[in-house]
């Protein structure tokens, strides 16, 4: 090729870069780092937030018995499911408006906030009448027409991550509700799907400090769904408080054999309690 015709050839004009879709959680948007109040209890603070309680409300005198566990331990929140998605059509499906008439009951005795699983935009007014803050389960991460409801509504939002999401797609569900009017969002890390059949999910903590460090919400951590064993569970919560989580939730019940769903993963009573120890002693470290 001559000199001519190289002097002939125009350069490429460089692609302008691309806009960053994370507007609104990104943590350059805000000096410091975003608060949730549930109730008494303040997400993204000083102190690390646990919330725990049973996978399903089966009872009141269940759900009571834990959630008086949950307040002597020194817990900020109480977690039951009223409405429950499970892989099998033939598993317990939760009480529904039984279950959150329940923890109404409870949370009116106790003075503890509670935290309940919606599951359809149809759910949203009655879930939101009965709860403090209203859960995103890890399969709805992704349901946009759940997102834009729920970015409407005046309760915190719990959004746990998809078990199959990148923490890139996980922020950006955050965003829908941000976007929408809701900044009460606290992102909760619960696992992602391997091939390990030995435990439910792999506790992803580098994608949790990841998230942490991208956001300005809090980000919290559920080793009882990241793990499936609750033989696990101590060690792993003071793993994530030792990785910076601003909180944990953890699955309790007075009975965990009994459990009508996800009994494997489910501390007892005193058990939940060494864990509330092994938090208070790292967050005075």
């Amino acid at each position: 090729m001559n000199a001519t015709a190289v002097e002939s050839i125009e350069p490429v004009a460089a692609k302008p870069a691309a806009t960053n879709p994370l507007r609104l959680v990104c943590r350059s948007m805000r000096e410091k780092r975003s608060l949730v109040q549930v109730g008494t209890a303040c997400f993204g603070g000083p102190q690390p937030v646990v919330i725990a309680g049973p996978c399903s409300v089966e009872s009141y005198e269940q759900t009571r018995l834990a959630a008086d566990a949950v307040k002597a331990a020194g817990a900020g929140v109480l977690r039951g499911g009223a409405f429950k998605p499970r892989t099998s059509p033939y598993d317990f499906q939760g009480l529904g408006v039984e279950g959150l008439e329940i923890l109404a009951r409870i949370r009116h005795e106790t003075g503890l906030p509670v935290v309940s699983e919606v599951m359809s935009t149809d759910d949203i007014d009655i879930v939101a009448g009965h709860v403090d803050m209203l859960q995103v389960g890890a399969r709805n991460m992704q349901n946009f027409a759940l997102l834009r409801r729920l970015s409407k509504c005046d309760r915190p939002i719990l959004l746990k991550r998809g078990p199959a999401s990148t923490v890139k797609e996980w922020l950006l569900a955050a965003e829908y509700l941000l976007a929408g009017g809701n900044d009460q969002v606290v992102l909760c890390e619960r696992g992602v799907r391997s091939y390990d059949p030995e435990l439910r999910n792999t506790f992803d903590l580098a994608g949790m400090a990841l998230a942490r460090q991208l956001t300005h919400l809090p980000v919290i951590a559920d080793p009882s769904h990241a793990t499936g064993r609750r033989d696990l569970i101590r060690s792993m919560s003071r793993a994530a408080l030792a990785a910076g989580a601003d909180g944990l939730m953890i699955e309790i019940h007075p009975q965990p054999s009994a459990a009508l769903s996800d009994a494997d993963q489910a501390l007892d009573l005193a058990s939940f309690s060494l864990v509330m120890d092994d938090a208070a002693a790292i967050s005075a470290l």
